[in-house]
């Protein structure tokens, strides 16, 4: 099974990047361009609770529910694909607090591709370079959004 892994250091203290993923628009903010991600469904980060996307690029949209687990306020939590494009895609956000003012963010994603050629695109957008673009992105934008914390 392939596993991707980033890991990063941000300028922010643990609470204020704890506040941030409890955000219902979170993941819509760590979103790159030109992909549009819209909230269908939102329940507050906690154990067992769901989110409902659509992930769109152009006319081409997929859909994405995924259920919370393993969710600690001090250490991070789990989404895992309850349906969606892929066959399994469990993703791990650790966060790890260095000083007062300096958090460890580290995400670990375990996924398996759908077999078949209808999901060849799979492939391509979550492939490890895909992958890394992404969380990239998402790097630059979550120290973006915390380094004006008045609002996480």
């Amino acid at each position: 099974m392939p596993e991707f892994r980033h890991r990063f250091t941000l300028k922010a203290p643990l609470e204020a990047v704890i506040a941030f993923h409890q955000q219902p628009q979170a993941l819509a903010r760590l979103t790159p361009p030109p992909l549009c991600l819209e909230i269908l469904y939102h329940e507050p980060l906690g154990e067992g609770s769901r989110l409902r996307f659509r992930l769109s690029l152009g006319l081409f949209s997929i859909f994405w529910e995924a259920i919370h687990r393993e969710v600690d306020f001090r250490q991070g939590f789990t989404d895992e694909q309850v349906q969606g494009p892929l066959k399994f895609w469990r993703h791990r956000h650790t966060f790890i607090p260095l000083d007062a003012n300096h958090t460890v963010v580290e995400d670990q994603i375990r996924y398996t591709y759908r077999p078949g050629w209808r999901h060849l695109w799979t492939r391509v957008i979550f492939s490890p370079l895909g992958l890394r673009f992404l969380f990239t992105y998402r790097q630059h934008a979550l120290a973006r959004a915390l380094a004006h914390r008045g609002t996480p």
